[in-house]
């Protein structure tokens, strides 16, 4: 997809906006991050290499301040998460965090997501892909942004093995029935809860500041969960 303004020019899901970045989150990106971080490169990853052992691998596309993912790396450590987030105070916040609690099953790539998977994750590689509370773009004219369309989909469906599982929550009603309809006409997936519908909020899903905020204004959550067929 590209921006008819600028031919050629990927349409991206995201804009940075830096905000206020704090000393310690400076702190962190300068001396946590090559600990922590995915060197920066073209080569495919070696998901077994990068983690030092062969295990399920998770991926979170737009962490945030890594609350979730750091939550889930803790309460599963027999799995690996990969998290991929673009903004910089984010990253730093869960470099913080993964200190401060010890994790080393979680590594981080601050880079597109749509790059990172293109240049980056092999095919057939994931065994889950989580995607919780992405940028919604509510203005109409800003909808070509959203994360969630069809190609972006198949390129999921490559790098997620055969099985593997897509996790999807949103506050944003319109965005949630976006979702869903770009989902259940997606070659190679199935809706884990039945065709057209949506998921139970899983309790494995730690709630975030997103979703919390949210609800403070009267915002349904909605979660979705869908499979890689074959």
């Amino acid at each position: 997809m590209t921006d008819a303004q600028y031919p050629g020019r990927p349409i991206r899901s995201f804009v940075r906006r830096e905000g206020r970045i704090t000393e310690a989150q400076k702190r962190a990106l300068e001396e946590l991050l090559p600990r922590y971080g995915v060197p920066e490169d073209d080569a495919p990853l070696d998901p077994a290499a990068l983690f030092g052992r062969e295990a399920p691998l998770h991926v979170e596309i737009g962490f945030g301040n890594g609350e979730v993912l750091a939550a889930m790396a803790a309460a599963h450590p027999q799995n690996d998460y990969l998290g991929i987030e673009v903004h910089r105070p984010g990253v730093g916040a869960l470099l913080r965090r993964l200190e401060a609690e010890g994790l080393t099953n979680v590594r981080i790539i601050g880079a597109d997501a749509r790059d990172v998977l293109e240049r980056r994750i092999p095919d057939d590689a994931l065994d889950v892909v989580s995607i919780f509370f992405p940028d919604p773009w509510p203005k109409k004219r800003h909808r070509k942004r959203r994360l969630v369309q069809p190609a972006f989909m198949q390129l999921l469906r490559r790098k997620l093995k055969i099985g593997g599982r897509l996790n999807l929550a949103t506050d944003w009603e319109d965005y949630a029935q976006h979702m869903l309809a770009v989902l259940s006409v997606a070659e190679g997936f199935e809706n884990s809860m039945g065709a057209h519908q949506f998921a139970p909020r899983p309790a494995a899903r730690p709630p975030t500041k997103f979703e919390r905020r949210g609800q403070r204004l009267g915002h349904a959550v909605r979660d979705m969960v869908f499979r890689r067929l074959s």
